[in-house]
């Protein structure tokens, strides 16, 4: 055990006995806050030797321990703050404690009326989920959570942004219903914006794609819709590119859907979401050429 360890475990023993020393009647009338207020500077304290030595686990306990004082004492902005402490060291070693924290903080911040501070907090907890795919659908709820607050508050572009990770995790799902119509929603406000306009072309052509997962038919009647709703979406390459696959498709042209892919990559490198979707699509079309 290191200095530092040595040092906040002291620190913690001293806040304890803090706590827990019996004063004079006068002491009690007139010290109590001081015992508490002396308490939380040595958890902190702790917490800060903790980080230091790489002790996450302990260090989280010490903010804890801080935030629930705090509370005690009736500080609710201070307590949140210590919980989001707490739950940036939990978060490097046990995810379901930093989201316990980050929850605590979320009803602290909502029930004083900060609901950016809280959607944040949402947002962060939706970060930590998505790592793991078997932790998605969580992400999913806790992105339409923080966009819920955002667009309470009037923070359409942040709620945007939680929705399309919403849309981008639901088509990953196969929900592909849910991921079109929030790309259309999407689309259909950045086409309000002079300057977001030009984002509109990549949520028609993702909402394009997973059409193409569900219909044939469905995937031509709605690039022919956001065409019309955005003419210079048809000279764009992806709208093309819908344009050809969905020809193949119709010939159960399979090579000619995967040459057309190679091709749109070469020039417009595709990420794993898209590849993901694509291959979907061509499994799909290999299996059952019959699915129109």
């Amino acid at each position: 055990m290191g200095d530092n360890e040595q040092k906040a475990l002291q620190l913690m023993a001293e806040a304890e006995k803090k706590l827990t020393q019996q004063k004079g009647f006068l002491g009690s009338l007139f010290g109590g806050s001081n015992k508490i207020e002396d308490a939380i500077e040595c958890y902190q304290r702790a917490g800060n030797m903790f980080k230091m030595s790489k002790n996450w686990t302990k260090a989280g306990e010490c903010f804890c321990e801080a935030a629930a004082l705090h509370a005690r004492a009736g500080s609710r902005h201070d307590a949140g703050t210590c919980y989001v402490d707490a739950s940036n060291c939990y978060k490097k070693v046990d995810i379901e404690s930093a989201v316990n924290c980050l929850t605590k903080s979320i009803d602290i911040y909502t029930d004083m009326g900060r609901f950016t501070m809280a959607a944040k907090h949402h947002q962060s907890i939706a970060e930590m989920y998505e790592s793991d795919p078997s932790t998605l659908a969580l992400s999913i709820q806790q992105y339409e959570r923080a966009a819920d607050y955002f667009k309470g508050e009037e923070s359409v572009s942040s709620a945007n942004k939680c929705m399309l990770k919403v849309a981008q995790y639901a088509a990953q799902l196969e929900d592909y219903e849910k991921a079109i119509s929030i790309y259309e929603q999407v689309a259909a406000s950045s086409l309000e914006s002079s300057l977001l306009k030009y984002s509109a072309k990549e949520y028609f052509f993702r909402a394009a794609l997973c059409h193409l997962s569900v219909d044939l038919l469905n995937a031509q009647h709605a690039i022919e819709k956001y065409a019309q709703q955005y003419p210079a979406f048809q000279d764009s390459r992806e709208f093309k590119l819908i344009k050809v696959l969905c020809e193949h498709l119709e010939e159960q042209n399979i090579e000619g859907f995967t040459e057309a892919v190679k091709d749109y990559d070469s020039i417009s490198r595709l990420d794993q979401w898209y590849t993901t979707i694509l291959l979907r699509i061509k499994k799909a079309a290999d299996e059952d050429p019959d699915l129109r």
